[in-house]
């Protein structure tokens, strides 16, 4: 019997929106401040993906929790973005873009007009009426082509509450995702906060006849939540619940896992029955253990290092900007072998960073530095956010150290070089790095870090810690033969 253990997709993937599309299954979850946005997965068996590309090349915003869905043979992803200081929104906005396949080519985003909500779900009405609903949880109606709406944002449904014993991080009735099965419409939601406390966040179900309601809810909700800290999956939500191979019904959903919010959120998977009376039920006990796979699923492949090769790079496939401006990704440039990085800022807070999603819990990395002409820093980093991050560079003339997201007083007794090969070690948060002349030997900086700190509770920024390259002032860095391998 083949099996499988959680996450069916490593690294910070949070709030997976996924769609089956024949005999295939498509999944993207919020990129945030990310571009390329909408990195697009494939799978034939829920548990094994393979990245097919990105929908959205150039964000308007902070891009959050999306859903797909397929209309007519036209696929759409309807998105909400977050205004942030290098975009031109004003207010939480949704927009949609739409393909004639999940490969696309994806339009450019169309503004609905729906301001001050996020996290979309879109229905098609019992009458043949689209639909989308959004946090609160209220709807409204699309146009028939679903890249407009009809009238204002209304509520249709309050929740489910939760003792008030229970320590959760804030209410927060997010994440509406719906499906048809017979005579029912089900609505699957999360409340419970997306951080905080470990049990937190939550999924709950409601169904009705109609999508305008009457909901009635579960009365056995939450279908899943982490009860206690102890358990190796933490604030599981923003559930799918869907078909799977064989027909069996499976939900894929986020959590933090015990020990590693640096990862951020990763994907992950559970089997779902159905009661007699037609009630979806998570049917596993520990999610954190080996369990049954889908039928004809293939086995999981353990996490394997790559040396980049700049000849077959994509942006979107590991590596994405930070924090983009518009036309980020003109800054790269491929030459041969080599990644060639403009620069960008002052330092590695104010620059846009090359980032690599990463789920392992220990992992080196390492890469080769070199300086070009003029004012110009370059170096390797596990960079969390502009405000969090740690690693080291070079400008020509020192070593430059940084912790805790600010350049350390520490002198690193590094050669003046404009060129040096830099390797990051991180084995379960304990941070080593070392130097070398190329060619030469390898030096250990004299500083260590211990980064389990390092993530969305301490910052309030639902991100994850990432290797990173980077290049800030003026000119440009080469980066060659970057190396990533996982320890372990």
């Amino acid at each position: 019997m083949t099996t499988f253990t959680n996450p069916v997709l490593a690294g910070d993937r949070p709030d997976p929106a996924v769609i089956r599309v024949g005999d295939e299954y498509w999944l993207t979850y919020s990129s945030f401040e990310s571009a390329p946005g909408l990195p697009l997965y494939r799978s034939t068996d829920l548990v094994n993906w393979t990245f097919e590309g990105s929908a959205l090349p150039e964000p308007l915003g902070s891009t959050f929790a999306v859903d797909i869905a397929e209309h007519d043979g036209r696929f759409f992803i309807y998105i909400p973005f977050i205004p942030t200081p290098w975009s031109a929104l004003a207010d939480a906005s949704i927009f949609v873009i739409h393909a004639p396949s999940m490969r696309g080519p994806w339009s450019q985003p169309i503004d609905l007009g729906i301001r001050g909500a996020i996290d979309p779900g879109h229905v098609v009405g019992e009458d043949g009426t689209r639909y989308l609903l959004v946090n609160g949880i209220r709807m409204v109606r699309l146009t028939d082509d679903g890249l407009a709406t009809v009238g204002d944002l209304e509520q249709v449904y309050d929740g489910w509450r939760y003792p008030d014993d229970w320590v959760t991080e804030a209410y927060a009735l997010e994440g509406p995702k719906l499906l048809r099965r017979g005579e029912w419409f089900y609505l699957v939601s999360a409340v419970g906060g997306t951080a905080g406390p470990p049990t937190g966040h939550m999924v709950i179900v409601a169904r009705s006849r109609s999508v305008h309601g009457p909901w009635e809810n579960y009365p056995a909700n939450p279908i899943a939540r982490t009860r206690d800290a102890s358990e190796r999956w933490w604030s599981r939500g923003h559930a799918t619940i869907l078909r799977g191979p064989g027909e069996a019904w499976w939900m894929l959903s986020h959590g933090y896992e015990n020990g590693f919010r640096t990862l951020g959120r990763q994907v992950l998977l559970e089997p779902i029955s159905w009661t007699d009376d037609g009630w979806p039920v998570a049917a596993a006990r520990d999610i954190g253990a080996a369990q049954p796979a889908p039928v004809d699923a293939a086995p999981q492949g353990p996490s394997v290092g790559f040396a980049l090769d700049a000849t077959a790079f994509r942006l979107g496939d590991r590596w994405a900007f930070h924090a983009p401006s518009p036309g980020e990704a003109d800054r790269l440039r491929l030459d041969g072998s080599d990644l060639v990085l403009q620069a960008k800022g002052a330092d590695p807070a104010d620059t846009s960073p090359l980032c690599l999603v990463t789920g392992d819990h220990s992992y080196e990395i390492e890469v080769d530095v070199e300086l070009g002409p003029g004012p110009v820093e370059g170096g390797l980093l596990l960079f969390f956010n502009d405000q969090l991050f740690c690693g080291m560079g070079l400008d020509g003339e020192r070593m430059l150290s940084y912790s805790g997201g600010h350049r350390t007083h520490w002198r690193e007794p590094a050669p003046s070089a404009r060129r040096l090969r830099l390797r990051i070690r991180n084995e379960e948060h304990i941070v080593t790095s070392w130097y070398a002349l190329p060619g030469g030997e390898w030096v250990r900086h004299g500083l260590r870090y211990e980064t389990s700190g390092y993530h969305a509770n301490t910052m309030g920024d639902l991100l994850s810690l990432r290797p990173a390259i980077y290049s800030a002032g003026e000119g440009h860095v080469t980066f060659r033969g970057l190396r990533y391998r996982p320890l372990g």
